[in-house]
C-alpha cells in the first residue's frame, strides 16, 4: 500500500522438506496453507526513529497469536524496520529489537504459526534508496545476513520477505534483490526467500515493470510476492469511495502476476491485499480468494494486529464482534487442496 498508518506462508510442518527442495517423499494428506494475515504494528511510525514500542510502535502480545490460531490461521507476515534493528548502516542488530523479534517467533511457534519476516522499509533506508551513496548494497546485504545468521534456526521462521514495496528505485531494485539472495545464502541455504518487485509490487503492472526481475538463488527456494488493492488508485487508501468497483476487480489486477508467474515456471505469494467492510469489496475479495484458491497461490491479509484503532481495512474484533472480512477468510481457510505453492 502507498500511504497508510504503518506498513507465510506456511505449509505444513510435513510439506516444508519438499518447499526446501529437499528430495523427501510427502504423504498425501500435505496442503499449504493458503489464508494467512499481515500481523502489523512493529512497523509503524517510520518517521520516529527509534519511536517507542507501545507508543509509537507494537509488537503483539501472545494473545493474537492465540485467537488467529484458533481460527485456523497458520502463518503470518510480520512487518518491521530496517532502522530499528540496524540503527546505524553495517554495525551490529539492537537487541533490544531481537529480542521483540524473538518473542513474536516464539509465541508464534507456541501455537504452530509460521513467520515471514518483512523488512517494511520500500527499497530505503531513512529514506534514501538500496543502491544509492548514502546506502550502499554492501549495507543491504549485511543487515540480511545479520538477520539469518539471528533467526535461521527458529522453529518458526517460515521465510525471508527481503523488501516491502520497493518503489521508484531508478532500476536499482533488481541488483538489490539479488544482492540480498546472495548474502543470505552464505548462511542459510534453506529457508525460503520472498522477492517483492518495482512499482509498489503492484500484480497489475508486474509484467510491464518486473518483467525481467529474474533473480538466481542456488538453493531454488524464491517466492516472488505481488501486493493488490482495490480502490480506483490502487493504493489501500480508498480515498473515492465505491469508483470502480466490480466483483472481479481483484482478479483482473492479480491476473498479470499470476500470468507472469506461468510464463516463468516461478511460485507467488500475494503479500497485500485489503478492503473496506462494504458488500461489494467483499464480494470482490471472496472472487481473489477463490482464484487465488484454483491457482494455490497463498496471500496474507492486509491487516490485523494492535494499534489500527478504526482503520477500515483491520480485521481486528471491534466491540466483541468479529469483521465481516475476517469472517470470509474463515470462509476459505482450507477449502482448496494443494501440496505445493502455485500457480498452477
Amino acid at each position: 500500500m502507498k500511504r497508510r498508518i504503518g506498513g507465510g506462508l506456511l505449509a505444513t510442518v510435513l510439506l516444508s522438506a519438499a518447499l526446501y527442495g529437499q528430495a523427501q517423499p510427502q504423504p498425501a494428506t500435505a496442503k499449504v496453507d493458503l489464508i494467512g494475515i499481515n500481523l502489523s504494528a512493529a512497523g509503524f511510525a517510520g518517521q520516529v526513529l527509534p519511536g517507542v514500542e507501545g507508543t509509537n510502535y507494537f509488537y503483539p502480545t501472545e494473545d493474537y497469536f492465540r485467537r488467529y490460531a484458533a481460527k485456523g490461521i497458520r502463518f503470518i507476515r510480520f512487518p518491521f524496520l530496517w532502522e530499528r534493528v540496524q540503527p546505524q548502516l553495517g554495525g551490529e542488530l539492537d537487541q533490544a529489537q531481537v529480542a521483540l523479534l524473538q518473542r513474536t517467533l516464539d509465541f508464534a511457534d507456541k501455537y504452530g504459526i509460521r513467520v515471514i519476516l518483512d523488512l517494511h522499509n520500500y527499497a530505503r533506508y531513512r529514506g534514501q534508496l538500496i543502491g544509492s551513496p548514502q546506502v550502499s548494497y554492501a549495507s543491504y546485504a549485511d543487515v540480511w545476513k545479520r538477520l539469518a545468521l539471528t533467526f535461521q534456526k527458529h522453529p518458526a521462521l517460515y521465510g525471508y520477505d527481503v523488501m516491502n514495496e520497493p518503489h521508484d528505485t531508478q532500476g536499482l531494485w533488481p541488483r538489490a534483490a539479488q544482492t540480498a539472495v546472495d548474502s543470505i545464502r552464505t548462511v542459510d541455504m534453506k529457508t525460503p526467500i520472498f522477492i517483492a518487485g518495482d512499482s509498489w509490487s503492484s500484480a497489475q503492472r508486474w509484467p510491464q515493470v518486473n518483467g525481467d526481475l529474474l533473480i538466481k538463488d542456488p538453493a531454488d527456494n524464491l517466492i516472488y510476492e505481488a501486493h493488490i488493492y482495490f480502490d480506483e488508485d490502487s493504493s489501500g487508501n480508498y480515498a473515492s469511495g465505491m469508483k470502480g468497483v466490480h466483483p472481479m476487480i481483484g482478479v483482473e489486477r492479480t491476473r498479470p502476476f499470476i500470468e507472469w508467474l506461468k510464463k516463468h515456471n516461478l511460485r507467488g505469494f500475494i503479500g497485500e491485499y485489503g478492503i473496506p467492510a462494504h458488500p461489494q469489496w467483499l464480494e470482490a475479495m471472496d472472487n481473489l480468494l477463490s482464484y487465488l484458491g484454483e491457482q494455490c497461490v497463498p496471500s496474507a491479509y492486509w491487516a490485523a494486529g494492535p494499534g489500527w484503532g478504526d482503520y477500515p481495512l483491520a480485521i481486528e474484533p471491534k466491540n466483541g464482534a468479529e469483521k465481516p472480512q475476517m469472517a470470509l477468510l474463515e470462509k476459505h481457510l482450507n477449502k482448496h487442496d494443494c501440496e505445493v505453492i502455485g500457480p498452477r
